[in-house]
């Protein structure tokens, strides 16, 4: 960056009073900070990298304390840099102000083949870092393993299944199939039957792989009980609410069988939980008109059963879906395949996690051409004149949120809404207290924040440490 930009930044800094998401500062007034290694690792495997800035002391208000000598720190960072793998190449810019130097150092992302970026002196599993909110948080051994996967395009549909022989297979399901793969694919026509199941990623070695399982098998959850749906219509805009007679849950399943059956199982439950309006045109023909529309419904439950991590990694973890009061949530097993990022979606062709499942499917007719899915829940959700879908990848996570026709203005408050902007940057209670003038942190957080926790509209830093004290709240 260029010094000016360098200058604007940290007025905006102390201005704002906060670090970022891409942003880390640190003090080094009296010398160059020891342990840079989970910074340049976490900015490394972000999307867009991240900036370090030397010489702002956060403990002190954000004050501009200077670093001790610009030239001997950058000299010290550099060699910390060399000491990552791969090597991070820092881009430094010095700036004066207010007679102090002030440093950065912009750090680029890795290419995917080259992430995950980590410390060579604490190993690949324990010197990985990924970037939460303003925090280096250590990478998951899945997170790990998934650029692992992608890199040696290692597709765990492939996985065969102990003990799971042809004998597993549904003799119905199975010749449906090899009459419709042999009406499509004219070079299969003279293979026999198994050696054109191997050709497809069904069968290998005499066993059923993951796709044969879950496509074609008698009953998958003998082998894999959470390869399954958990579904669940619930009281209220929150897990836990409860209804007049102090019921909790609606509507509560669990959707077991081949993928094909979950699907279908799935939007049944769905429909079965959707409120209907009859509407009549101009015309005077009556038609029903669901909460959801059922083409985008079907889109992203078909996605999630054929693009959710197949590894061991996940084979624990079922598909969630979740129906509110204001939304529907479908959340996955497995975070977003490849170089795809949510701003991507519905924009560029994505890496297909299993594309030999996927394929099974276009022969079965269940899914219809690879790349079309959301472009069309996004255009169906116009056309019903709703909010466009909400995604959410996260790590090994990725969430679908479908809120009805304008549930987010409904729902919340103006000054609610003013909190989910000031929060676009994490925040701490104290700051929140101080942004919107009240005198009771405990009444502000029980009336304003946590109930945009419980919604979902808010998000914590350190879930897992909810009273924290150095916990920050983001939108």
């Amino acid at each position: 960056m260029l010094e000016s930009e360098l200058i604007r930044l940290v007025k905006k800094i102390t201005t704002e009073k906060c670090k970022k998401q891409n942003l880390e500062l640190k003090k080094a007034s009296n010398g160059t900070p020891e342990k840079l290694y989970s910074t340049l690792s976490s900015f490394s495997n972000q999307i867009g990298g991240g900036i370090i800035v030397f010489g702002i002391d956060e403990n002190e208000g954000y004050d501009i304390a200077g670093v001790y000598d610009a030239q001997d720190l950058q000299k010290k960072v550099g060699e910390q840099a060399l000491q990552m793998e791969p090597v991070v190449r820092p881009l430094f810019t010095v700036a004066q102000i207010n007679g102090k130097l002030i440093v950065s150092a912009e750090i680029s992302e890795c290419d995917i083949f080259d992430k995950p970026c980590f410390y060579k002196g604490s190993g690949r599993l324990r010197g990985s870092y990924i970037r939460v909110g303003d925090s280096d948080q250590p990478m998951t051994e899945y997170e790990i393993y998934s650029y692992e996967a992608y890199k040696r395009r290692i597709h765990d549909e492939l996985r065969t299944v102990d003990k799971a022989t042809l004998k597993y297979l549904s003799k119905d399901r199975i010749a449906e199939y090899l009459i419709k793969i042999r009406r499509q694919k004219v070079n299969l026509v003279n293979l026999s039957d198994e050696r054109l199941l191997e050709t497809q990623g069904i069968v290998k070695n005499g066993l059923l792989t993951i796709t044969g399982l879950m496509l074609f098998g008698e009953y998958p959850q003998e082998f894999f009980p959470q390869l399954s749906v958990t579904a669940m219509a619930v009281q209220g805009r929150a897990i836990g609410e409860l209804g007049k007679d102090n019921e909790r849950f609606i509507d509560n399943r669990r959707i077991e069988g081949t993928i094909p059956q979950m699907l279908e199982d799935a939007l049944s439950f769905i429909r079965r939980n959707m409120k209907i309006k009859t509407i009549i045109n101009k015309d005077g023909v009556r038609a029903d008109k669901y909460e959801y529309p059922l083409v985008a419904v079907r889109e992203i439950v078909l996605n999630a059963l054929i693009h959710r991590d197949y590894s061991i990694h996940t084979e624990h973890s079922p598909i969630r879906l979740v129906m509110y009061d204001d939304r529907l949530e479908l959340e996955n097993p497995g975070g977003l395949y490849g170089r795809i990022t949510v701003n991507d979606l519905g924009k560029v062709a994505a890496d297909t996690r299993n594309p030999y499942m996927a394929g099974a499917l276009e022969i079965l007719e269940t899914a219809e051409n690879r790349f079309s899915g959301i472009p069309t829940v996004i255009s169906e959700l116009k056309k019903a004149g709703m909010p466009a879908p909400v995604f959410i990848d996260k790590r090994g996570v990725f969430k679908v949120i479908f809120y009805k026709e304008d549930a987010i203005q409904n729902s919340i408050s103006e000054l609610e809404q003013m909190i989910l902007e000031y929060c676009e940057t994490p925040r701490s209670r104290e700051e929140l207290v101080v942004k919107f003038k009240f005198d009771s942190v405990s009444y502000f957080m029980k009336t304003y924040i946590y109930p945009l926790v419980e919604k979902g509209m808010l998000k914590m830093i350190f879930p897992e440490k909810p009273r924290s004290k150095f916990q920050k709240y983001y939108s």
